[in-house]
């Protein structure tokens, strides 16, 4: 199972993810986790279905969310500069690119329930 990390150690509040990588290795030996830049020909073509960790701003703890979560949303882009992941990844689906996309989210926070959470919501897509 591949779980791509996203975040950017240069900006504190989108960090965690990069900083959690360590323990959630040694954690899940068998998941291969793969940092990535959303900017850098993300997803790969082959990969169909997607499980990206990445820091999700406005929640407490981790949770499972999915695109159908955030098209609720119906997010339209009106410059270059709102053409992020999420947008990219709900023109991918709709192309029929790619079938599931499961956001693990984490709050930007480093706290230790925060990283018990996660532990559990990785350890129950095993």
């Amino acid at each position: 199972m591949n779980i791509y990390v996203l975040g950017n150690e240069l900006v504190g509040n989108d960090s965690l993810p990069i900083k959690l990588l360590p323990k959630l290795k040694k954690r899940f030996p068998k998941i291969n986790f793969i940092r990535v830049d959303p900017n850098e020909n993300f997803p790969p073509a082959n990969e169909k279905n997607l499980i990206i960790l990445d820091t999700v701003f406005g929640i407490e703890k981790p949770v499972l969310l999915n695109l159908e979560d955030f098209e609720r949303q119906k997010k339209t882009p009106i410059s270059p500069h709102d053409y992020d992941l999420l947008f990219h990844l709900l023109l991918l689906k709709k192309m029929k690119r790619l079938n599931k996309v499961i956001i693990i989210g984490i709050p930007p926070k480093e706290e230790e329930k925060t990283l018990s959470s996660l532990n559990k919501i990785i350890a129950s897509l095993l």
